[in-house]
């Protein structure tokens, strides 16, 4: 994976983040209950049993839900992530903000998403007390910074899931299923350079998704392939507090820098 320098940590690429820099931790725990699945949702492990079209029509809709309110995100992977978010698709608004540590530092990288504008605020970029404003048009094609205009939610599950390669319903609210990420690049953190790292496995991928009682997603969870023999940490993603306000407001001129060159360059630009 990427290591946690300034370009692992995409200069603010939230999921892309943790996921570099728990994957370069010595520590090899677990974080408490990210191994542990969801109310009502399986273990993700290997499917098995025929893929049911219908099972992954019913998972699509429950994702596409998310760009239908407001809700809370939580991410974590392993011992170095842990990223809250709060998310408004209909009014194109949202916050984040992402804790990454690893065995010697802990970064915090927190974004601001208001309207077509993206605003971050980095260690070692972003003076204190002000945000830097990123040009979304200048950002490379795939690169992954968390929250942009049309991707509301960091994991951008919806986009991930067109990446199934089976999925089959285990019981009214709980799915199962494999993912192919070499078909989901820039997707969840997942760049072509961890794809590459992962080779075969990549394609074979086991997830699990949990539905509340209305349908909505209410959890994701991806069993990251090993690297380097390191342990492989799942990825989990909560939707919880559908419907709750989102207080997202475009910080005042005189607290805004513009993203240096070197932001874009960083994420491949």
């Amino acid at each position: 994976m990427r290591t946690a320098r300034v370009r692992g940590l995409g200069l603010a690429s939230l999921a892309a983040v943790a996921l570099a820099v728990a994957g370069c931790s010595d520590n090899g725990d677990a974080t408490p209950g990210a191994g542990t699945p969801a109310s009502g949702v399986p273990s993700a492990s290997a499917s098995v049993g025929a893929a049911d079209p219908a099972a992954a029509a019913a998972l699509a809709d429950a994702a596409a839900k998310l760009g239908e309110n407001s809700f809370k995100v939580t991410m974590t992977s392993g011992p170095g992530l842990k990223l809250n978010g709060l998310m408004d698709a209909p009014h194109g608004v949202g916050t984040a903000t992402l804790t990454a540590s690893g065995p010697n530092t802990e970064i915090q990288v927190k974004t601001l998403l208001v309207d077509k504008d993206l605003y971050l605020q980095v260690p070692g970029v972003t003076k204190p007390g002000t945000w830097t404003h990123v040009d979304v048009s200048r950002l490379p094609e795939g690169a992954n910074v968390g929250l942009r205009p049309g991707q509301i939610d960091p994991a951008n599950t919806a986009q991930l899931l067109n990446s199934t390669t089976d999925v089959q319903q285990v019981d009214p609210r709980s799915y199962r299923g494999t993912l192919d990420l070499t078909k989901a690049a820039g997707v969840a953190g997942v760049d072509q350079k961890m794809i590459s790292t992962w080779g075969a496995q990549a394609q074979d991928v086991p997830f699990t998704a949990g539905l509340d009682e209305q349908g909505r997603l209410s959890a994701l969870t991806i069993q990251l392939p090993a690297v380097k023999g390191q342990q492989p940490q799942p990825l989990e993603v909560l939707y919880t507090d559908y419907g709750t306000t989102v207080d997202a407001q475009r910080p005042p001129a005189s607290q805004l820098t513009e993203a240096p060159d070197s932001l874009y360059t960083s994420l491949g630009g």
